[in-house]
């Protein structure tokens, strides 16, 4: 009896297998008719459906692959193309496709990893601009630099490559060595507005003021946007230029969106002080006083003014209230009294 019942459990067994295998087959035939027909979804459902019946047949899960991936649907066709590697499939092709889909979801580590493999099994292969990018993100800048400098022989017009080379050497605050990767990229793609005003920013953080303002300018007309922030470099770069009338027009209009700014107040005051303008700054500093009456600096700034304008113990006074306010103040009196202001 107990033989019996072991062969009623093979022959069930024995069918169930080829059932599996009539059904996944059913379906993947399907599925390449719908694929002929172009009706992607169709085609999605059926190989789905042929890889619950057979998950180790290569050639089903190659096509899931395919059409997840076609159906951008990356994170589902990745564990698919890694599925098809356990499966034994090694091939360049695949390797390709799982580091394209890591690089396309920012997976830095997984980049790295196929693509080291890729070029194990193909010495031709093209995986430097990638791999440089993915150590760039990872804020791995000697690795990053030295495969975005191979990228540069592998693809010389992808303009991304000497721009991500310059902003590794920014990052490190090495800006006279970012400059040559910085104007590089910008003549491969002028019209990157973002990298233009960078390299504007590098220019400023190099005290090279003239061209600092030049790049600026130029990100504006390339369509940069005129945030606040923008507004506020562009007003430090016509001021560092000596170009008050401009500068301090861009000051007051900031600070109508930001009235209380006790910076951009003191700038402004300063502005106006350095070009002779000492009733003006008087203003500004007594604008900051409104906001903050123990601001101490602002209280001495009016006082040399007055000293400017020719009431002299009237500004003293406010000077050395100031300085009792705030005593390191009394260091700046030393220092302006040697320069003679």
């Amino acid at each position: 009896m107990n033989r019996y019942y072991l062969i009623i459990i093979s022959l069930l067994s024995v069918t169930s297998t080829f059932a599996q295998v009539d059904s996944a087959d059913y379906f993947f035939q399907k599925g390449l008719k719908e694929k002929e027909l172009g009706r992607k979804l169709e085609v999605w459902k059926n190989m789905d459906k042929a890889y619950h019946y057979a998950p180790d047949n290569t050639q089903v899960v190659s096509e899931l692959a395919a059409i997840l991936l076609d159906l951008r649907k990356y994170g589902q066709a990745k564990e698919m193309y890694q599925k098809l590697e356990s499966l034994g499939i090694t091939s360049a092709d695949n390797y390709r496709q799982l580091m394209t889909l890591s690089f396309n979801m920012k997976q830095h580590d997984d980049v790295i990893h196929y693509a080291t493999k890729l070029k194990q099994v193909d010495k031709t292969a093209k995986v430097s601009y990638m791999m440089g990018k993915s150590y760039y993100n990872q804020e791995n800048y000697g690795d990053g630099i030295k495969h975005l400098e191979a990228a540069q022989k592998e693809e010389p017009d992808n303009a991304e490559i000497p721009y991500l080379i310059g902003r590794s050497y920014a990052d490190m605050f090495n800006y006279k060595q970012s400059l040559p990767y910085y104007i590089k990229a910008i003549t491969l793609n002028p019209a990157k507005s973002d990298w233009t005003y960078e390299l504007g920013m590098i220019y400023y953080a190099m005290g090279d003021n003239a061209n600092s303002l030049k790049y600026m300018l130029l990100a504006r007309e390339k369509g940069y946007k005129k945030s606040n922030d923008y507004q506020y470099n562009l007003g430090i770069a016509y001021l560092n230029t000596g170009n008050l009338t401009e500068g301090l027009k861009i000051f007051t209009e900031l600070l109508k969106k930001r009235p209380s700014d006790l910076n951009i107040l003191n700038i402004v005051a300063e502005s106006y002080y350095f070009a002779g303008k000492y009733q003006e700054a008087m203003d500004y500093w007594d604008k900051m006083l409104e906001y903050d009456m123990k601001n101490a600096s602002a209280l001495y700034m009016i006082g040399m003014c007055y000293q400017k304008k020719g009431e002299k113990d009237k500004g003293v006074a406010l000077c050395d209230k100031a300085i009792e306010m705030d005593p390191s103040l009394a260091n700046l009196k030393q220092k302006k009294q040697m320069m003679g202001m």
